[in-house]
């Protein structure tokens, strides 16, 4: 299995499968309170049985390239993670979801991990359109959007009935010429700020 890491302090990027349901499902029901805050998942992840259901239901849409499931691991412990919940390679847009638990947040591993996942869905996989969908309460998935460099096109009103209430739903985006232009942007200043420490001898 393959393991992406997102820097040096021991977190990894690693695909959720259906035989790690058990290990799925302590996690959700471990943080249910949390992660259940503002996204249905938790719900859906009743019992073991709907663990496994949820994670063959993303093996599936894997097989049928429209849409991945991937643990986020913090020295080897799932404490996260974050989907492509729809994978378009026709229309070439995808939607990007995440969660995680509360001892994991303040780290940018959903921030580092996206940007992993959305670098390979750019460059290796040809998308033009990737977007970012939640909650307005919601203020560090939206965050996370921000620091992304995803642009905010709107908010559906009302849009989403959760647990006896309905949420304003955020729209954003990132567009591939976006996308590699922050990517220039950044590994230029990378560059000058190496720059600036050399000194002639």
């Amino acid at each position: 299995m393959f393991a992406i890491s997102l820097g040096d302090d021991g977190a990894e990027l690693t695909p959720l499968q259906p035989w790690q349901a058990e290990e799925f499902f302590a996690h959700i029901d471990g943080s249910r309170a949390f992660i259940g805050a503002h996204i249905g998942m938790p719900d859906a992840v009743s019992d073991l049985a709907a663990a496994r259901a949820f994670l063959r239901a993303y093996a599936q849409k894997s097989v049928d390239d429209a849409g991945y499931l991937y643990g986020i691991r913090l020295d080897g412990r799932l404490v996260g993670g974050l989907m492509f919940r729809t994978f378009n390679t026709t229309n070439e847009t995808a939607e990007v979801g995440c969660w995680v638990e509360e001892s994991a947040t303040g780290k940018g591993l959903v921030t580092r991990a996206c940007r992993a996942i959305i670098d390979w869905a750019v460059e290796q996989r040809g998308m033009h359109r990737i977007e970012w969908v939640a909650p307005s309460e919601n203020t560090p998935s939206l965050a996370v959007a921000r620091r992304l460099g995803m642009s905010r096109e709107g908010v559906l009103r009302e849009q989403y009935p959760y647990r006896g209430k309905r949420a304003d739903m955020e729209v954003w985006s990132v567009l591939a010429h976006e996308w590699r232009a922050a990517k220039a942007a950044a590994a230029t200043d990378t560059g000058a700020e190496a720059g600036a420490g050399v000194t002639a001898s």
